[in-house]
């Protein structure tokens, strides 16, 4: 008699893409993602129009990006692949996720690459463990900013906003009309840099359900991530500086 195989079908590996014009740095990356079975590195860029030459050709999930880069750098390169950059446009939904790499933690350039349609950051220091969470969290569709981060990343982002460094589009957008007021509520949570558990701690309910709002305000909002929908809620003056300055304390 033949037994049938029951084996389940592996899953795929999430294809990464690195991007920094040190190839030691490159080296070092590709070390510790290679190590795991769930992450696969695909191709490796020198510098952002290489970059954005080679997601164009390769199939990839997560682009790790350096910022300061010679010739095209990582912000704009990160615009270009995600798609922001077209008419005002928000980010792509069928572009890869990009995590933005930096020396210094939340510098001017990270914040602009996190308006340029980046998932989040990662200091290149981080320990291996960080850097492997990272990816598997913006493949996710999460974001890598920490509660602390995000409200630091807000007192940052505002005036860049104001400016007009970030997406012009989550400043035009608004908040969508159809968000229901605990849709709103939960908004006004992520502005404030809550986890899902810290959320559902405040309105007494499981964490499934915080998830179940927040899937429901990235899609009304059409944001890609947590990060995306911060942005929008700080541009539209959901969330104010004074807000978040007392919220850090």
């Amino acid at each position: 008699m033949t037994v049938p195989d029951v084996t389940e079908p592996a899953m795929s590996p999430i294809r990464v893409v690195l991007v920094d014009d040190q190839q030691l740095v490159r080296a070092g990356f590709r070390m510790v993602l290679d190590s795991q079975p769930d992450l696969q590195v695909v191709a490796e860029a020198s510098d952002g129009a290489d970059a954005v030459r080679v997601v164009a050709a390769t199939p990839c999930d997560v682009v790790l990006m350096d910022v300061r880069m010679p010739g095209l750098d990582g912000i704009e390169a990160t615009r270009r692949i995600t798609g922001s950059g077209t008419a005002g446009a928000g980010p792509d939904a069928g572009a890869p996720k990009v995590v933005v790499l930096t020396t210094f933690d939340l510098d001017e350039y990270v914040v602009a690459a996190i308006g340029a349609g980046a998932s989040g950051f990662l200091l290149k220091d981080a320990p291996p463990e960080e850097l492997l969470a990272a990816v598997r969290t913006v493949h996710s569709g999460d974001a890598v900013i920490a509660a602390s981060s995000t409200r630091r990343l807000l007192q940052h982002v505002g005036p860049m906003l104001r400016a007009g460094a970030a997406s012009p589009a989550a400043a035009a957008q608004g908040v969508p009309a159809d968000l229901t007021p605990r849709e709103l509520e939960v908004l006004e949570c992520m502005a404030h840099g809550l986890s899902n558990g810290e959320i559902a701690a405040r309105f007494v309910v499981s964490e499934a359900t915080v998830k179940t709002h927040v899937g429901r305000v990235l899609a009304k909002t059409r944001s890609r991530d947590r990060v995306q929908a911060v942005v929008l809620a700080y541009a539209a003056g959901l969330v104010q500086p004074g807000d978040v300055l007392r919220d850090a304390r």
